[in-house]
């Protein structure tokens, strides 16, 4: 089956001066999905609305990033990538968002690790509030641990029923191990969600993970899917900074996920 992959080319504009605005980052992966164009689509997103965020945000936190220089109209713009690829997903197209900020160390009230909102918990919530879902499994495999996406989800446990695995082991053969026994002995969800992050990757900051462990987890989460989920699967981009390799890193678990 061809993926989905959500991208806008205002992503690629530098929007402030951290490690994931910085230039040059996002312009490999779409060059290398492009690569592949039978078995990729593009779909461009819309920004999400106020309506969304404050779903997952308080006001106050939608306030303070509206007075932050330049960030609003990016921080809007990948939430809606998000909720653009989790609407996909649950119309049964493979998805994968290639969107930027990150989103999941943003809590309800708070932001950090060059998040602003919380892109996961907004496309969650989203799908509930159209009454498409009432739970989810989420694998986090950033290098960083996702507070916000925990925070939130524990937050909204009254309206869905969440999962969070974010793999803690310190080889790569234990590290898909351990997402393959929490995938074997989960339950049913109505959707699986990746906060896909590439800054495990041998070259990057973790030092861990090779680019076939990105092909590897893209399989166990489209098998997962299908066996429990009733294949309905999307991720979203979060971290990942050496540039050079992060295309075929993100083309390797795509190709595995699709």
């Amino acid at each position: 089956m061809d993926l989905k992959i959500v991208f806008h080319k205002k992503f690629f504009d530098v929007y402030t001066n951290d490690p994931a605005a910085k230039s040059g980052r996002l312009e490999p992966i779409i060059k290398e999905l492009k690569r592949h164009p039978s078995e990729y689509e593009i779909i461009e997103p819309k920004p999400a609305t106020k309506e969304d965020i404050l779903r997952a945000h308080t006001l106050g936190h939608y306030n303070d990033i509206k007075t932050t220089d330049n960030i609003l109209d990016y921080a809007l713009l990948a939430a809606g990538g998000a909720i653009a690829a989790a609407e996909l997903a649950y119309e049964n197209y493979p998805t994968f968002a290639v969107i930027r900020p990150p989103g999941h160390h943003a809590s309800s009230d708070s932001c950090w690790g060059f998040c602003w909102f919380n892109n996961m918990s907004i496309s969650l919530l989203k799908l509930h509030s159209e009454n498409k879902i009432k739970s989810a499994f989420i694998l986090d495999f950033d290098m960083h641990f996702g507070d916000g996406n925990v925070n939130i989800l524990r937050e909204n446990k009254h309206l869905i029923k969440t999962e969070i695995l974010n793999p803690i082991s310190q080889t790569e053969q234990d590290y898909l191990e351990e997402i393959n026994n929490a995938f074997n002995n989960a339950g049913k969800y109505d959707i699986l969600a990746a906060s896909a992050g590439f800054d495990e990757y041998i070259k990057d900051w973790g030092g861990k993970l090779s680019t076939n462990a990105y092909n590897q987890i893209g399989k166990l989460m489209k098998d997962f899917a299908e066996d429990k989920c009733n294949g309905k699967r999307f991720g979203i981009l979060e971290g990942g900074y050496y540039t050079k390799d992060l295309g075929i890193n993100v083309n390797s678990f795509c190709q595995g996920f699709k």
